[in-house]
């Protein structure tokens, strides 16, 4: 049976002997245009590597009569090809050929243990909320890209910070670049976030970030009691309303959640907690608010939650298409942010408007029926007491409006 060998290239390596030998004997070789140069000399054909699935078709032809040859970078299984050739072909048909991968070689040029980083490839992405990507983790190996550069992840990082008002996040990373690996255009960079910034780098790199840990403010994953948020005169999403209305929404793991007139920001705050993956995005008029979100943000180091100042409906114009939408205020405005988030809302979004006066309890069923969404309606009140005191709180009741598109 002919065979497929995935032959990992290190920074900076030559073919070896025994990897010399398994060329000879394939019919073709498949290298990008980087690796291209260590095939001179050699009669077998070089197929590049992209386009891939192109790629694909033309070895699964050469693998019927003879072995395949591909060099990849580093470690195949390790963020490279050696996923897709597996998944292709099967176990059975492929044989690998690890070389260090750039994550071994870049730890031990920094000299920084490599056991415990969270790897997180950014190579290909979207811009957008790479700063929360990185910042869910103390340390963090990436792989970057052009878009994604080092100096653009630190200063998208920066700006996080600077959204909530994080000083001191922003002045505890150490940030390490490492360029042209292996070449003799090596370049080992280690400075602040600030300091890379600042920089430019070589198209081939990758980076390692590495913040001071700090002590949890909770251990507690959901139920944040509203002692423990920052609110003004009692304003805030009760926590048995909050935990209604978070189900109602039944968040995804990942995508866009509007939190409309988002006040103190406790269910924005649950809901990036819950959902680190999840870019929130909550809006508010009010200063005094603007602040306690922020101050919720760097209490419980929350970096996936972006701070809108504004009235809605005109903020959410700009922002990222939602998956779920909250309205906690409306400030008179609840049909215009009703229409408007139902128009950018996708198929299976949902919208959840809680009700406190009866205004709103009236009005919004039929401007999100008038939508087109599949409305339903929970009604909660809530009556706390304390034992053995037995003493009791009475709250008003309370409309949970679901409208799902």
């Amino acid at each position: 049976m002919c065979k497929i060998f995935l032959i990992g290239i290190g920074p900076g390596e030559e073919l070896d002997l025994q990897q010399r030998e398994i060329i000879n004997n394939c019919d073709c070789v498949v290298a990008s245009s980087r690796h291209q140069p260590l095939l001179e000399g050699y009669e077998q054909e070089i197929i590049p590597i992209a386009p891939v699935a192109q790629t694909l078709a033309m070895v699964a032809e050469r693998l019927v009569k003879k072995d395949v040859a591909v060099l990849a970078s580093g470690d195949p299984l390790f963020f490279g090809i050696g996923r897709t050739l597996l998944e292709r072909f099967g176990a059975d048909k492929v044989v690998v050929l690890p070389a260090l991968s750039s994550l071994q070689v870049a730890c031990a040029r920094f000299n920084v243990p490599w056991d415990d980083v969270f790897v997180l490839s950014l190579h290909g992405r979207e811009a957008h909320g790479v700063a929360a990507r990185v910042m869910a983790h103390d340390k963090v190996f990436c792989f970057t890209d052009r878009t994604n550069s080092p100096d653009m992840v630190a200063k998208a990082v920066l700006a996080a910070c600077a959204g909530i008002g994080d000083e001191e996040t922003a002045q505890g990373y150490t940030v390490w670049v490492g360029e042209n690996l292996g070449t003799d255009d090596e370049r080992i960079t280690c400075g602040t976030l600030a300091e890379i910034a600042d920089r430019r780098f070589a198209d081939l790199n990758v980076m390692l970030l590495k913040r001071l840990v700090r002590k949890a403010v909770t251990d507690i994953a959901f139920g944040l009691g509203e002692e423990e948020i920052h609110h003004s005169r009692g304003l805030i999403t009760k926590a048995e309303v909050r935990a209604a209305s978070l189900h109602q929404l039944r968040l995804p793991e990942s995508g866009v959640f509007w939190d409309v007139g988002a006040g103190s920001g406790s269910v924005g705050l649950e809901a990036a907690r819950l959902c680190p993956e999840l870019q929130v995005f909550a809006i508010e008029r009010n200063p005094e608010e603007l602040q306690n979100i922020r101050a919720n943000c760097r209490k419980f180091a929350v970096y996936n939650l972006t701070v809108i100042d504004g009235e809605a409906p005109a903020p959410l114009v700009d922002l990222p298409v939602p998956d779920r939408v909250f309205v906690g205020g409306s400030g008179g405005n609840l049909a215009e942010i009703i229409q408007l988030a139902a128009s950018r809302l996708p198929k299976g979004g949902r919208l959840v408007v809680n009700g406190v006066i009866e205004k709103t309890k009236n009005e919004a069923p039929p401007l999100l029926h008038g939508q087109g969404l599949n409305v339903t309606i929970s009604e909660i009140s809530v009556q706390r007491r304390t034992f053995p005191e037995n003493s009791k709180k009475d709250m008003n009741s309370i409309a949970i409006m679901v409208g799902e598109k």
